[in-house]
């Protein structure tokens, strides 16, 4: 768990890095309408929980740097015991306070003028303030039909000689390098993540459905992890199927001498693990299939190998390539190495953490602290096989630390576990 002195040293490095003379203001979000009177689930924006722990809608964050001193101030809705009565209770006043580490904790309609205080040339309650800080991520929401376009816009129109600048890239360059506390709510993900890919692999065999298959692993991971949900929609994909790499629609039926290919995970404080793994569907590899798998095993072996602090994932990318073009090309599966973009699509690699694809800045090295994927595949429609083997990886100082080691990924260790029924 994050506790309130992380957030608040987080919200210190990132005024840290903005000039004198500024505010920022980062909102929550609300939830989205789906149809009628109903909402989607509403999930929290991630920068504004980043920094403040806070996962409530109607929510708001103002930072402010002036005179070198600085101040911040927390908005949260209102008491309303009627809307509570049928929505839930919200946060109190002292709870947002312990939960955030922010002492000044205000009502959300006051937001507004605390704004026109800081930027009103007639008022200036901390001086004069001449930037504002905004998350300008594209379709990023402040609010229901608030863009956070529009509403740079509006400020820059209503206060004269105020600018609106971005502040998603400073946010995001810190989410890149994760704390301890960060890489437990990590490990916490994929240990879950684990149990529900054996609950999966103890379930599957020729006949099912995929989508029984997925609705397994959803089942295991919430009464493990408090009903906290997926990381993403899973990839439940057998046989052909499996050479989708985003397949969509879990609907298939499992058939004799199949691959699986599960890509899935499940979250922790919205942490998210990230695993694909591939299992025969009645127990043994066929020999094909064992060295198309191998091919890719060696692959994704090799690259946490490689991954280590100075490369960048460009680099990572450019020798997953050449690994696969070169075990292709000797096993002939291809004639010419330019010719593995038919098996092998995708990058090899991304950030993870409070997002799956956790927003990243892809052109920088890799450092201590950063936790990306290492996920090789082969996708061989021709052939009926499709394989991914997909692995969370902790930068450290002298390479890499494999999170998600337990989860079997070996030929013998995985035809063992369907011939015993459980794990060796």
């Amino acid at each position: 768990m994050i506790n309130a002195p992380e957030y608040a040293a987080r919200r210190a490095k990132l005024l840290s890095k903005i000039e004198d003379g500024s505010i920022v203001l980062l909102f929550s979000g609300e939830a989205k309408k789906s149809s009628a009177d109903d909402t989607y689930p509403f999930e929290v924006n991630r920068n504004f929980y980043y920094l403040t722990g806070i996962e409530q809608e109607s929510s708001a964050l103002m930072l402010v740097k002036s005179y070198g001193e600085t101040k911040e101030y927390l908005f949260i809705s209102a008491y309303d015991p009627n809307k509570e009565k049928w929505y839930g209770r919200k946060l109190t006043v002292e709870e947002a306070r312990e939960k955030s580490g922010i002492n000044n904790v205000l009502l959300k309609n006051a937001l507004t003028a605390r704004i026109d205080g800081a930027l009103n040339d007639q008022i200036r309650t901390y001086g004069p303030i001449s930037r504002v800080y905004l998350d300008l991520e594209e379709e990023q929401k402040l609010g229901r039909g608030i863009a956070a376009a529009d509403y740079r816009n509006s400020l820059e129109a209503t206060y004269d000689g105020v600018h609106v600048f971005d502040c998603y890239p400073l946010i995001i360059r810190q989410r890149m390098v994760k704390s301890k506390a960060e890489v437990d709510e990590l490990r916490k993900a994929i240990k879950t993540t684990s149990l529900g890919i054996q609950a999966v692999m103890a379930m599957a065999r020729p006949g099912l459905h995929e989508y029984e298959l997925a609705n397994r692993f959803f089942q295991v991971i919430n009464d493990d992890n408090a009903n906290q949900g997926l990381s993403f929609n899973t990839i439940m994909a057998s046989g052909k199927n499996a050479t989708i790499l985003h397949y969509p629609n879990p609907q298939s039926v499992v058939g004799e001498g199949e691959l699986i290919l599960m890509d899935l995970g499940a979250r922790s404080n919205y942490y998210c693990g990230d695993i694909s793994r591939v299992v025969p569907a009645n127990g043994k590899f066929n020999e094909e299939q064992k060295t198309i798998y191998q091919i890719v095993l060696g692959c994704n072996k090799a690259v946490a190998n490689f991954a280590r602090p100075g490369v960048t994932i460009a680099e990572l990318q450019s020798f997953t390539k050449e690994y696969l073009a070169s075990e292709c090309l000797s096993h002939g599966f291809i004639k010419e190495k330019s010719e593995i973009d038919k098996y092998y699509f995708h990058g090899v690699s991304h950030h993870i953490g409070l997002d799956t694809h956790d927003p990243s800045d892809r052109s920088l090295p890799l450092e201590p602290g950063n936790v990306i994927s290492d996920e090789p595949g082969l996708y061989m429609a021709d052939r009926g096989i499709g394989v991914r083997i997909e692995d969370d990886l902790l930068i450290i100082e002298k390479g890499s630390e494999v999170l998600s080691s337990d989860i079997i990924k070996e030929i013998a260790d995985i035809e063992s576990f369907y011939k015993s029924g459980h794990l060796k």
